[in-house]
């Protein structure tokens, strides 16, 4: 029998509560969305579970939830691609080229301070473009929204991953004949992909749970995503809670299911440097 110190025990229980805080509202809207809504008022363990509240999400006439998770897909991929893009470019050149000082830090510094802003600042001069470039009620408005917020996260993650990779890789790489764009396609994407992987993770997440941005420049089905369609079941006369918990516990599917893929790179690209001493 493997007897565990006092130390570790606690340390495990504390651990095992943790994981039940997490846990429990999952596992509770979970049962929710299979109760039916006598059951759900009630607030009765003893049910019959029924698939009914999924089936008047996806299937019923009334629901417009598919083209929301359309929506949804569409927003968080494209802020994804344009994020990526642009903050990999950026945190390469800023790591790698030789900026002076006061270029580097004015570009970092304002990105920080960009992302210790509260996001309700940016909502009207976003509504406003929005419906100047008359992309307002589109994907693409909401995509713009979340891409600038995000861009300075993956900025400073990145630029810590690329400044990490050792530079006689790079001028190994010259030395045979890459240029600097296959050196940073060929060299410095490949190593630093663990961060890359945490990045997308942090960045699709975001998109995906966002709710603010989305409300405000939306207003009809072809453009909202899954947290505006959720709020909506909160109606005037009635709330429908079976639906409601039914679309909450769909929607972290496909962030659980991306965080389980890059699991491996995620924790690599969160202990990079921890054993660099």
């Amino acid at each position: 029998m493997i007897k565990l110190k006092p130390r570790t025990l606690l340390l495990h229980l504390v651990l095992i509560i943790f994981a039940l805080i997490i846990l429990g509202p999952m596992v509770y809207t979970f049962l929710t969305s299979l109760k039916l809504f006598r059951d759900i008022i009630s607030g009765s363990w003893n049910f019959e579970p029924t698939s009914r509240n999924y089936e008047q999400l996806f299937m019923s006439d009334r629901s417009n939830f598919t083209d929301l998770t359309r929506n949804s897909l569409v927003v968080g991929l494209l802020s994804l691609l344009v994020v990526q893009v642009i903050a990999a470019l950026g945190a390469y050149s800023m790591s790698r080229f030789r900026w002076r000082k006061p270029v580097s830090g004015l570009v970092m510094g304002w990105l920080l301070f960009i992302n210790m802003l509260p996001p309700i600042i940016f909502v009207g001069p976003f509504f406003i473009i929005a419906r100047t470039l008359g992309f307002y009620d589109t994907p693409i408005a909401i995509t713009m929204a979340h891409s600038i917020m995000n861009l300075p996260l993956a900025f400073w993650m990145l630029h810590s991953f690329f400044a990490d990779i050792p530079i006689e890789l790079e001028e190994a790489a010259a030395i045979d004949g890459c240029s600097r764009l296959q050196t940073f396609l060929r060299i410095a994407l490949p190593i630093a992909r663990p961060g890359i992987a945490a990045t997308s993770v942090l960045v699709f997440v975001f998109s995906w749970k966002e709710f603010l941005f989305a409300l405000t420049l939306s207003s009809t089905p072809r453009a909202m995503t899954i947290p505006v369609g959720i709020a909506a079941f909160a109606q005037e006369w009635n709330i429908r809670y079976g639906e409601m918990a039914a679309a909450a516990f769909f929607a972290t599917i496909p962030a659980l299911l991306l965080v389980f893929v890059a699991q491996k790179h995620i924790v690599k690209g969160m202990t990079l440097g921890a054993l660099k001493g």
